[in-house]
């Protein structure tokens, strides 16, 4: 029996239980309450919605869960920033299904319910995937108007999005299965169709409040802008269903009548389970984020058959690069190793650390991948680049150019895995967030920030230090401990996945059992949207 190996399982199965917890709360949105008046109106809620309308619900991926999490609490919370994502299939069809709940502040937009509703629509756009909007919204929560409101990221930039997906052909259908006023009434009526619920649809730019007060029209919210209205007066909605289901059964009719589509043409084989046990995932990574463990074990078991062709294994080992197969998927591996390598030059190198050679190797992979059409997953766990005179004379910069040069400009799909650490430049050149992975989620012990806790604490306090003794003020050493765990325990908040998660860094947390699935989703998206760029390089230093 492996004692540090059950340690670590403990630790692990732990932390995803918590998760696990936190998702089962965050699911009931607004409350039992809010649930029940959901139903007391005829309403399915949001997720028994998204449940109905696909094929299989256990099969579907969530996006942004988390979005939203311990984020204004002075106004109550926001679950799930008040909106579900889901990408499933529907009639046998993949699409992206957004369904605002109404649970949640009448399914009112914050800032981080734009940012959410854009990152469905990106998704949409990148993978040419049709999307379904299940509209049931009291539009921009007013109280923080100027922060979802005017700028280029915010409410409106949703109305220019389905204007683009019309345009690209894109699929777009609304159902309006509650309220949807103001500059929201454009989202259902900008789509290919639009059906709204009787008697509990309803949709206008001004409700019957705000017209009263306009121009002095006395008018109820139903003859305004219900169902009757709209299918048979003004023609802005294009049917009427008598409830819920009825709404959603047409949507499953809509897209059993839609053709397929050209596909990139990413290769596909029978797909196979990994030979070694992916529970064992649990056991292998280290309880704390600092300690040492063999990535190529981690590859074994998310590999089909545990079989990969790694490339150059000798050179550059703190970046492993391979091609296997993922569900039957053809991609390419790029990991940091995590355990201590020797160079070929007999030196010793930190494991999760980029060095110069590693970094060419991988920026070599990655655009071998974009000559073969293949595409990219990065297993996340970089402390950052090495640092030092050493690295500094071997000219580490130009080569992690090379690297974060190579990740950006790649033309096939990337998806990224944190597993556990996710610090500074590393972060870039293994494809975070900024570098438009079509998905990017962690597992739940992963931490994600500039740099690590431990040394960031170090540093904020000597600057704080450094100020107050500018100030003439001198620290005691109670004093120092005092401002030390205050640092680091705010600081390792922010590092913790969930602040990530919250803010949509990452797209979800994932039990690493589903990592899998998570990939072979992402690929069969990516598979609707042909590459018609050409992979190039640009400017290299040499």
């Amino acid at each position: 029996m492996d004692l540090q190996f059950n340690k670590n399982e403990d630790t692990n199965k732990l932390r995803l239980s918590e998760i696990n917890q936190l998702y089962a709360k965050i699911k009931k949105g607004g409350g039992e309450k809010a649930l029940q008046k959901q139903h007391e109106q005829g309403k399915l809620t949001a997720r028994e919605r998204i449940a109905y309308l696909l094929d299989n619900d256990d099969e579907a991926i969530e996006i942004a869960a988390f979005a939203g999490h311990e984020m204004y609490e002075e106004h109550g919370g926001c679950p799930s920033a008040g909106v579900v994502v889901k990408i499933g299939k529907i009639s046998g069809k993949q699409c992206i299904v957004v369904a605002n709940d109404a649970t949640v502040k009448a399914g009112a937009w914050f800032p981080i319910t734009g940012k959410k509703n854009l990152r469905a629509q990106e998704i949409a756009m990148e993978n040419r995937l049709p999307i379904i909007y299940l509209v049931d919204s009291a539009g921009v929560y007013l109280p923080m108007q100027d922060e979802i409101f005017p700028d280029k990221e915010h409410f409106g930039r949703i109305f220019r999005n389905n204007a683009k997906m019309s345009a690209m052909g894109i699929i777009q259908i609304s159902a309006i299965m509650g309220s949807c006023v103001a500059g929201g009434a454009y989202l259902p009526i900008m789509s290919d169709e639009a059906m709204i619920v009787d008697k509990t649809g309803s949709i206008f730019l001004a409700g019957s409040y705000l017209v009263k007060a306009a121009i002095g029209e006395n008018i109820d919210n139903e003859t305004l802008g219900g169902a009757t209205t709209h299918c048979e007066i003004s023609g802005v909605t294009d049917y009427k269903a008598k409830d819920d289901k009825d709404a959603l059964d047409r949507i499953k009719n809509i897209m059993k009548s839609i053709g397929d589509f050209e596909k990139a043409g990413f290769d596909r084989t029978e797909s196979f389970p990994p030979k070694e046990n992916p529970e064992e995932i649990f056991g292998i990574i280290p309880a704390s984020r600092s300690e040492q463990y063999d990535t190529y074990e981690i590859i074994k078991r998310l590999v089909d058959q545990s079989k990969f062709e790694e490339y150059k294994p000798d050179y550059g080992k703190t970046i492993i690069c391979a091609t296997a197969r993922i569900d039957g998927w053809s991609v390419g591996i790029v990991a940091n190793q995590r355990k201590m390598v020797k160079s070929g030059k007999g030196e010793m190198q930190f494991g999760g650390v980029i060095y110069s050679d590693s970094a060419d190797k991988a920026t070599r992979f990655i655009a071998n991948c974009n000559q073969r059409k293949i595409p990219l997953v990065f297993l996340q766990d970089v402390t950052g680049f090495m640092v030092g005179s050493k690295s500094e004379h071997g000219g580490i910069i130009k080569d992690g150019a090379k690297m974060v040069n190579a990740v950006a400009n790649s033309i096939v799909p990337k998806f990224t895995i944190i597993t556990g650490n996710s610090f500074g430049a590393g972060n870039y050149a293994m494809c975070g967030k900024a570098y438009d992975p079509r998905l990017i989620v962690s597992w739940p012990w992963a931490e994600l920030a500039v740099m690590g806790g431990s040394q960031a604490a170090k540093v904020l306090v000597q600057i704080q230090e450094s100020t107050l003794k500018k100030q003439g003020k001198e620290i005691t050493t109670e004093e120092h401990n005092a401002l030390v765990e205050k640092i680091t325990q705010n600081y390792t908040k922010q590092t913790k996945v969930e602040y990530s998660a919250a803010r949509i860094w990452v797209d979800a947390i994932i039990n690493p059992l589903d990592t899998r699935k998570w990939i072979s989703t992402g690929i069969e998206a990516a598979n609707n949207s042909p590459i018609t760029d050409k992979f190039n390089l640009g400017i290299i230093q040499v």
